[in-house]
Order: structure tokens, then C-alpha cells, then sequence
């Protein structure tokens, strides 16, 4: 039997998160989820590993996807366990999105 996925609602991943590269884990940007699905804090520091700045984000039921200016989706994190996520940029570079309070 196939299991669903429950899509998370925005204001249940709404908040101050963490994200870090792979290659350097001490190299750390704070983003802002906000629960409009803006971006707020955080994005310039993104932009230079995405390779352009994010401005929203959407939850999808396997995880969180960042958009860009046109609304086309930069990078997607995929859930690894509550508060956990984890994407590629478009140059391979795997970064880690997460929730501190998990």
C-alpha cells in the first residue's frame, strides 16, 4: 500500500532556520521562512551559493523548494527528519536547511 505524504502546512515551517554547505559546515547562513511564504533574512548570503537569490519558498510533501525572482523553483530540500532538510544547488553543491529547534 502506497503511504501519502501530508503536505506541512507554511506556518508549521514557518521560522529562523540554519543553513550550512556540505564542504564547509562552519560556513553559515540564517534564512527566514515566513509563514506569507516570503523569504526574509538570510537571502543575500543564499544567493551566493544558489547562484541567484532566492525571494519565496513553498512546502511540498517531501520537503521545502526555494523560488526565485519568476517563481520558478531555485533548489529543493528534501525532508530527512523533522527540522532536517537537505537540497543540491545547480553546481552540485549539497547544502542543509535546517530548523534549530528540532
Amino acid at each position: 500500500m502506497a503511504s501519502s505524504l501530508k503536505l506541512a502546512d507554511p506556518s508549521e515551517l514557518a521560522g529562523k532556520w540554519r543553513v550550512t554547505q556540505q564542504d564547509d559546515p562552519s560556513n553559515v547562513c540564517p534564512l527566514e521562512l515566513k509563514a506569507d511564504q516570503n523569504l526574509g533574512d538570510g537571502t543575500e548570503c543564499l544567493a551566493g551559493w544558489l547562484g541567484e537569490e532566492p525571494i519565496g519558498w513553498f512546502p511540498e510533501p517531501d520537503g521545502i523548494a526555494l523560488t526565485g525572482k519568476e517563481g520558478s523553483k531555485i533548489v529543493f530540500f528534501s525532508r530527512q527528519r523533522d527540522g532536517l532538510y537537505r537540497g543540491t544547488s545547480k553546481t552540485g553543491r549539497v547544502i542543509t536547511l535546517e530548523h534549530p529547534l528540532h
